[in-house]
């Protein structure tokens, strides 16, 4: 089974968030609490781990990822940020957002859309995952803990050791998260179109 690390939501431990770091560095694979709900996580670029996430999931190679970074400037390091976007950018981070953008040289291919060459960025309100990213010095690989054949996202660490804690290696218990994804933007064809409305408000998008 995985091991559960129990850090503050507040004010996380250094100590407990570098163990996390050691562990994703390592190919580890973990479960994470965000602003939104749970997301498993792992190195940027981390093939094998990337598969085990296929596993879980039970999805094919076309399976969006998500780069969840630390601040609006590391997303235009990753992808193609027109001044248009930026504005809008800064009005959705940090925040339960998940926007697609034409992804830059930056970002491995492998975790491209295959036809469009978009990717998923993110940036949560969430201590814990501010302290990860900064602890990491890079993006985490990140895909909605959402199970084949549920309704909803898994929010509770000890559930979601009973169901896939011999697929990975951490799941942090940071106390509870929300039971919705994140709203799914897609701004890389030029204007605004929404994919997926989740706990992020859009009402000022219209």
């Amino acid at each position: 089974m995985a091991r559960i690390v129990e850090i503050h939501p507040v004010d996380p431990q250094a100590h407990r968030i570098g163990s996390v770091v050691a562990a994703i560095r390592d190919g580890g694979l973990i479960a994470y609490p965000t602003d939104s709900s749970y997301a498993l996580g792992c190195h940027i670029g981390d093939k094998k781990a990337m598969d085990r996430i296929y596993r879980i999931r039970r999805t094919d190679k076309n399976h969006n990822f998500t780069l969840v970074v630390r601040d609006l400037s590391e997303i235009s390091v990753y992808a193609r940020v027109d001044n248009w976007v930026y504005r809008l950018l800064k009005s959705l981070t940090p925040g339960p957002y998940t926007v697609i953008l034409q992804a830059t040289r930056e970002v491995p291919k492998r975790l491209q859309n295959p036809k469009r060459r978009t990717i998923g960025l993110r940036v949560p309100d969430h201590p814990i995952v501010t302290a990860l990213l900064d602890a990491l010095g890079e993006p985490i690989m990140s895909s909605t803990l959402h199970l084949p054949g549920d309704d909803l996202p898994l929010t509770d660490p000890h559930e979601i050791n009973a169901r896939i804690g011999h697929e990975i290696e951490i799941i942090i218990d940071g106390g509870p998260t929300g039971i919705e994804p994140t709203t799914v933007i897609d701004l890389s064809g030029g204007a605004v179109k929404i994919l997926r409305r989740g706990r992020g408000d859009i009402s000022f998008l219209a």
